[in-house]
Parts: structure tokens; C-alpha cells; sequence
């Protein structure tokens, strides 16, 4: 494989991305909201409420989340008031599964701009008649999505995981984050949610027609990761540790599927049929 010709078409779909303002906003405005702005407002806004004594008023209130709580997990509440009870439910459970949008969103607006963009532009053709083969021309592609999704997704959980602590130190007069599950999260599920983003956007992109119709239509993936969180808050499943490595585990399966469709599009009969 030719690797010097991967990193040239990677670098040449970001940087021809970061220049497109419809690819560049939503990678900087929704991570900042979804895990900055919308975490602060709801982690320290109870820290300005009046605490209770303990934290049994909250719990029987979110009677559904701790229902079918397993002890391990339960056992995180003990000793701590509402105040405290809300800060650990807000940072280490509500909003694992929103940070599992993060990778899918960066992956697929980069992936859309590269795979379906370059359709738009008329540009695909003329890369197809160079000297690079359809195999290195998929992977400086997929790589040109997969590593900027990597990047902002971490960048998000260093500063995440300031915002949680500052809670921490405030509320609980400690640093709790991140635990074991959280660690699993960001180095196995992360990546796979990229993936699962870069799938879905080659296959929608051989049927859409510009960027915006293959990003709109790749939003359908975030839907299993909104039910993750219902069903966590309604008590079906939980983000514990082995819960996190397994959901890892069916996503890198789903990955496998999509990638090998996606390759077998990718084929420089398949696309030029499709120009």
C-alpha cells in the first residue's frame, strides 16, 4: 500500500473540508453545547439549590433509573445528599450516551463533504484517473473523517471531564471522574461510533446527491444512541463497565458490516456508473 498517497488525499479532504463552513460549524457549535455548555447548566445549576439531608427525596423521585440498579453502581449514591445524587447522575450516566453523537456527528459531516462533496464538485473523476488504487483512495478518505472525529471527541472529554471535577470539588469536595466505564467509553466505544458514521455516510452518499442530502440523511444513525439514553434513564440498561464493552463490541460488528458494503461501493466501476 501506498501510505504516501493515503495521507495525501486524507489531507486534501480536510483541508478542502475545514475551508466549507457547513462542515466546520456543526464540528465546533453542537460539541461545545451538548458536552460544555449544556453539562455546566445542569450539573452546577442544583449547586445553587438549598441540599437535603440526604438523597432519598431525588432517588424515590427517579424511582425508574434506580429501580433495577445494579449495587455496584447503587452503591456510588451512599452518604450523598440530592445535591450530591444529582451531580453523579448528571455527569456519569445522563450524558455518556450524548457523547457518543459526538464522533458519529464529526465523522459523518467530514465523511459527507469527502464521499458525497466530492461528487457535487466534480472532482471524483478526475481522482479516479490518477495512480492510486481504489483501496488507498477509500482509506485516505476514511481517514480524513476518522481521525478529526477522534480529536474533537477527546477534546471534548478533557474538558468535560473539567467541568465534571469542578462539580466534584464543589458539591462532593472531591474529584470523582472518569471512572472505569467512562475510560472503556472513550478508548473503545468512541472509536467505533466514528466508524459506524463513516459506514453509514459511503453507503447513504452513493444515493445522495450533495453533501447536505448525505449528512441529513445520515442523522437517522444518533437515533439508537437517544435510546440509550431513555432506556438508561428508565432503568432497562446502565452504563456500567461490562454494559459499555459489549455496547462497543456490537457496534465494531455493525462497523464490519458497513465497511465491507461500504468498500464494495467504493470500486472504481461502482463509482464512475454512479456519475
Amino acid at each position: 500500500m501506498n501510505t504516501r498517497a493515503v495521507r495525501a488525499v486524507a489531507r486534501k479532504d480536510l483541508r478542502i473540508a475545514l475551508r466549507n463552513k457547513g462542515v466546520v460549524l456543526p464540528i465546533i457549535i453542537v460539541p461545545l453545547i451538548m458536552m460544555i455548555l449544556m453539562p455546566a447548566l445542569m450539573i452546577f445549576l442544583p449547586i445553587y439549590l438549598e441540599p437535603m439531608e440526604t438523597g432519598e427525596e431525588l432517588r424515590r423521585e427517579m424511582g425508574a433509573f434506580f429501580a433495577n440498579m445494579p449495587a455496584e453502581l447503587y452503591n456510588l449514591f451512599a452518604g450523598l445528599n440530592d445535591q450530591q445524587t444529582w451531580v453523579v447522575i448528571a455527569s456519569m450516566f445522563m450524558f455518556a450516551p450524548f457523547f457518543l453523537i459526538i464522533p458519529v456527528m464529526v465523522s459523518s459531516v467530514i465523511g459527507a463533504d469527502s464521499f458525497a462533496g466530492e461528487k457535487e464538485r466534480k472532482t471524483l473523476e478526475a481522482l479516479l484517473y490518477t495512480p492510486i488504487t481504489s483501496a488507498e483512495l477509500f482509506i485516505g478518505k476514511v481517514l480524513a473523517a476518522f481521525l478529526p472525529a477522534m480529536v474533537v471527541s477527546w477534546a471534548c472529554f478533557v474538558l468535560y471531564t473539567v467541568v465534571v471535577n469542578a462539580a466534584g470539588l464543589m458539591v462532593l469536595g472531591r474529584m470523582f471522574f472518569p471512572n472505569l466505564a467512562w475510560i472503556v467509553l472513550i478508548l473503545w466505544v468512541v472509536p467505533a461510533a466514528a466508524a459506524l458514521g463513516i459506514g453509514v455516510i459511503v453507503l447513504v452518499s452513493a444515493k445522495a446527491k450533495s453533501f447536505q442530502d448525505a449528512y441529513q440523511m445520515s442523522g437517522l444513525v444518533v437515533i439508537p444512541i437517544i435510546l440509550l439514553l431513555f432506556g438508561q434513564m428508565g432503568g432497562i440498561l446502565y452504563f456500567s463497565t461490562p454494559t459499555v464493552a459489549l455496547i462497543g463490541l456490537a457496534i465494531w460488528a455493525v462497523d464490519a458490516a458497513l465497511l465491507t458494503l461500504a468498500v464494495r461501493t467504493f470500486g472504481r466501476g461502482e463509482i464512475i456508473a454512479r456519475l
